[in-house]
C-alpha cells in the first residue's frame, strides 16, 4: 500500500517537473522571439525616419 502511494507521488512529481520545465522553455522562447521582433522594428524605424538637423 505504501509503495503504491510513493510510486503515485513520484509519478505526480515527474509530471509536474515536465510541465514546469516545458512552461519555462515556452516563456524563454516567447521572450526571445518578442525581443527579436522589437529589435527588428527598431532597426526598420531607424532606417525610415529622416534625420533631423
Amino acid at each position: 500500500m505504501e509503495s503504491q502511494f510513493l510510486n503515485g507521488l513520484a509519478l505526480v512529481a515527474l509530471v509536474l517537473l515536465v510541465v514546469v520545465t516545458g512552461g519555462i522553455g515556452y516563456l524563454t522562447l516567447a521572450d526571445w522571439r518578442d525581443r527579436r521582433l522589437r529589435d527588428q522594428e527598431k532597426r526598420e524605424t531607424r532606417r525610415t525616419t529622416p534625420k533631423r538637423r
